[in-house]
């Protein structure tokens, strides 16, 4: 939804247009009015304007419910409410709570006590300092506290604006980063494949406390295969255990079936010997002339088997030997993350051809990467979204 979307900056003259001499009013208000400031803030413009917070105004007007959350609120009153979590649904949602809280409130005193030019509470002065400091390049930060100790570890496309989510996040996690950080450090990369795995890695070394859960393995399920009884090759998705080979691999179970799905469709392979339709006959797929019989014998053994071979091999690591290009930090620059006999070597940037066409000069250039499996997972998972990638086949 996102990929087509204006950037800020081109939106920003019309948000002033249309919200000139009004009043914001948002469900939890500080929050979006504060994104919104700080987001004009970058461009060197000083947005104000009045806004009014139908939290605040719910509490007082409907006490004592259970959950002031815009969803449950609206479902208590009885609030019709479509595509939650996008745009259009919360606003529209938002303008029913609005004005049934302006029928409850009689005497207006509420609803002029709640109206603010600025929001309870600002950004403290040092996260500003912090923001101000920062580049909207692609790489990987490190929050430290007063001691230089790295307590956080991220990566993102944008690291300015990526800190300024923090900084301006009300959830626990952030609320205690806000407290600690005392300053942020950030290493540019260009390339958002080599930000996946500096930030995989440095997690590992550093360990910092608030980066618990992505000190886990951040793959749980794989892809794996099995002959049958009538020696067709099956493949099926399923929970990764002890050590385990998959194919490749997935953070979850969902992206696991939707790559299987779009396998399926694109070499016309056998919904039930992949694990998706369960049936004791044919498949859907063979019923709508997309399956070509293997279900039911009807596809020769070797025949279905040789797409699938194709498949194992194209998306296996264990023999590859490989380069993918990516941006580097400047125009003139390239990335380029080695991969020999399925074992991640290193990465290293160029700025001629000739750099990586010579597998000495490339050794010398490398600067080394740990081999794991969340590495292997980072560099599968980002060729299958980046089908654009510029791959470079070694000789073995």
């Amino acid at each position: 939804m996102l990929r087509s979307a204006p950037k800020f900056f081109e939106v920003a003259k019309r948000i002033v247009e249309i919200t000139e001499n009004c009043v914001l009013v948002a469900h939890n208000a500080k929050f979006d009015y504060r994104i919104l400031s700080l987001e004009f803030e970058r461009l060197g413009f000083k947005f104000e304007r009045k806004n009014l917070c139908t939290v605040e105004l719910s509490k007082h007007l409907i006490p004592n419910l259970p959950s002031y959350s815009l969803g449950k609120l609206v479902r208590s009153l009885g609030i019709p409410m479509s595509d939650r979590h996008r745009a259009s649904g919360d606003a529209m949602a938002t303008t029913k709570l609005f004005e049934l809280l302006l029928n409850k409130d009689l005497d207006k005193q509420i609803v002029k006590a709640s109206i603010r030019m600025e929001p309870k509470r600002q950004l403290e002065p040092k996260l500003v300092a912090i923001i101000n400091s920062l580049s909207s390049v692609t790489g990987v930060y490190y929050m430290h506290n007063e001691a230089g100790n790295i307590i956080y570890i991220g990566k993102s496309k944008n690291i300015k604006s990526r800190i300024n989510q923090h900084f301006a996040s009300q959830n626990s996690k952030s609320k205690k980063i806000q407290l600690e950080v005392s300053a942020v450090t950030f290493e540019e990369t260009g390339s958002e494949l080599l930000a996946l795995l500096k930030e995989s890695a440095e997690i590992k070394h550093h360990k910092p406390k608030f980066n618990r859960a992505l000190r886990r393995t951040i793959f749980t399920h794989g892809l794996f295969s099995f002959k049958d009884e009538n020696g067709y090759i099956n493949l099926k998705i399923q929970k990764i255990k002890g050590n385990q080979k998959p194919i490749t691999t997935f953070a979850n179970i969902q992206k696991g079936k939707s790559f299987i799905n779009k396998i399926v469709e694109k070499h016309s392979l056998c919904q039930k010997l992949c694990g998706l339709y369960k049936s004791k006959s044919s498949c859907f797929g063979h019923t709508i002339k997309e399956c070509e019989g293997a279900c039911v014998g009807e596809e020769l053994v070797e025949d279905y088997n040789i797409k699938v071979y194709k498949i194992i091999k194209y998306y296996s690591f264990k023999t590859k030997s490989l380069l993918l290009i990516d941006k580097g930090r400047n125009l003139d620059e390239r990335s380029a993350v080695w991969v020999e006999n399925g074992v991640l070597r290193g990465f290293a940037y160029f700025n001629l051809n000739f750099q990586i066409s010579n597998i000495d000069v490339l050794s010398s250039l490398v600067t080394p990467l740990e081999h794991n499996k969340d590495a292997q997972h980072i560099l599968q998972s980002y060729m299958r979204r980046h089908k654009r990638l510029k791959v470079i086949a070694l000789e073995d």
